[in-house]
């Protein structure tokens, strides 16, 4: 299984920083819209691809937008939702890094399932504060998860935290803020 992490594309909540970290549930700018039509043709999706998106609005609408007119899976998990990297207990969940509910998900953004049988629990706090045993429960989980969802190919969209989280789990190697990906930049694992 190819397994294909993407960070989202330019968001409302990196315009200003660090001020604009404290926007409540910040957009996809113009420039951010762009580099998710990119996606396209870096990435053509096929009906039998399946895109794995965080519940929040800027990675929705880059999933959004890349598979319009593609009739492949779409899901949500908040196992992909954003998570700090490296962790500091005394850090926060900023204002922008809050993930939707699960009705502001459904309602707009209907053509994505939401995955909760995996997901139960974490669809209030998400992963973004875990401690890092936590987290490698999370991790390990969501990626057997995968390999059961028995596709060729699985795209993640997600943040540039969550993606070195998942890339220091997967490598086993000490990963720092200097190996996060740029926006729409990825990851792909043979796994």
């Amino acid at each position: 299984m190819e397994l294909v992490f993407i960070r989202h594309g330019q968001g409302e909540h990196t315009l200003d920083l660090p001020e604009s970290l404290h926007t409540s549930d910040p957009a996809l700018t113009e420039e951010g819209i762009i580099q998710a039509k990119t996606l396209k043709k870096q990435f053509p999706l096929s009906n039998t691809d399946v895109i794995v998106s965080s519940p929040i609005r800027r990675t929705l609408q880059t999933a959004q937008i890349w598979s319009e007119g593609v009739k492949c899976h779409k899901i949500v998990t908040p196992l992909v939702a954003p998570r700090m990297f490296p962790q500091n207990p005394d850090w926060q969940t900023l204002p922008c890094d809050e993930i939707l509910t699960k009705n502001e998900t459904k309602l707009d953004f209907t053509a994505f399932h939401l995955e909760e049988k995996l997901s139960n629990g974490w669809w209030i706090d998400g992963i973004n504060t875990l401690p890092e045993e936590e987290f490698n429960v999370i991790a390990t989980r969501f990626l057997k998860w995968c390999k059961q969802v028995g596709k060729k190919r699985i795209y993640v969209v997600s943040h540039d935290g969550t993606i070195t989280a998942y890339k220091q789990f997967i490598t086993g190697r000490e990963l720092t803020r200097n190996d996060f990906p740029k926006e729409t930049g990825f990851l792909k694992v043979n796994y």
